[in-house]
């Protein structure tokens, strides 16, 4: 559960700053008019343009996020007379000013010389995000790791044209969790990007059983001696990664398919659907060690790896 009582006065956005405290939207407001700075000195000044203030960025990033709760074709439907306006909202700030901070918005407006990371313009936002996670939350012991559904972007879908669109849904990442199985809460993030050379790139996409592996390591890196339990779909699960994991203390139980998952080391004999279904109910176990191969026959084959759970156990 939580680390810290908060008062029964708190509000969201106090709840909010556990995660995306004051110094980082204050560096949002200094990079942002640093941006806009730079930018008017190359293309012109801008007239209608002040910089921005810390209650305007707070403002901003509101907007932002009702999109996600309130789901619109755009953030700029607040300040329509349609359907999804919001006039309590549209009070706050003009559209006309949250298009100027909106076309100069900056987490990290210039790459420094030794930057070489493609997640740089938002690497502290990132960072920020993380601390809070680890400091907020106690998770449970049973996590799970998995590639949570993206909506697409609400933001621009307004003033896209349709060959934009197409472009903008080969999404060039993808965002991969460590959620806590009872609570829903967030432990680990990490992105991956799906363009350029390199261990994480697209070389790695070509091989999905390696690039999976590393994400799961990546998202398990603090996990480590803390009696988690670990459990993944079959793009993960690898008898190779199970064993890697309970060397540091984290234990696994994961679904397997012979299609999707890497199965090296596994008997074949476990992974071969026999001519014959057997009866629903039946089950077949093979160990090695703590590792426990199941394969259980409902409807269908269900397969599942794991050092974490007897499989001869009752209930």
């Amino acid at each position: 559960g939580p680390t810290r009582k908060m008062p029964l006065t708190a509000s969201a956005m106090d709840f909010f700053q556990l995660f995306v405290p004051d110094n980082v939207l204050k560096n949002m407001v200094v990079q942002t008019n640093m941006y806009a700075k730079k930018y008017q000195e190359r293309f012109g000044s801008d007239d209608a343009w002040i910089d921005v203030t810390l209650t305007e960025m707070k403002a901003f990033l509101g907007y932002m996020i009702s999109t996600s709760i309130h789901h619109c074709e755009s953030v700029l439907s607040i300040w329509s007379s349609g359907f999804y306006s919001n006039k309590s909202i549209a009070l706050i700030m003009t559209q006309s000013r949250f298009e100027k901070i909106l076309k100069y918005f900056h987490i990290v407006a210039f790459r420094s010389s030794q930057t070489t990371h493609g997640l740089y313009k938002i690497q502290p936002f990132l960072d920020s995000l993380q601390n809070g996670f680890d400091s907020a939350f106690r998770p449970s012991q049973a996590q799970v790791l998995h590639e949570p559904l993206i909506d697409e972007d609400p933001v621009f879908i307004a003033t896209c044209t349709e060959r934009e669109l197409r472009k903008r849904k080969k999404r060039k990442f993808s965002l991969w969790v460590r959620q806590c199985s009872s609570t829903g809460f967030i432990c680990q993030i990490y992105v991956h990007l799906k363009e350029g050379s390199g261990a994480d790139g697209l070389d790695a996409l070509k091989n999905k059983p390696q690039l999976h592996s590393m994400v799961a390591k990546s998202l398990c890196q603090n996990a480590s001696g803390k009696n988690y339990i670990i459990f993944t779909g079959p793009s993960i699960t690898s008898l190779n990664l199970f064993e890697e994991f309970e060397k540091q203390g984290i234990y696994c139980c994961g679904l397997l398919s012979a299609r999707k998952s890497d199965c090296t080391g596994l008997p074949p004999s476990m992974l071969n659907n026999p001519e014959t279904p057997p009866s629903r109910g039946q089950y077949r176990i093979r160990m090695k060690g703590n590792m426990s191969l199941i394969c259980w026959y409902n409807k269908g084959h269900f397969r599942f790896l794991t050092n974490a759970y007897s499989p001869v156990q009752q209930g």
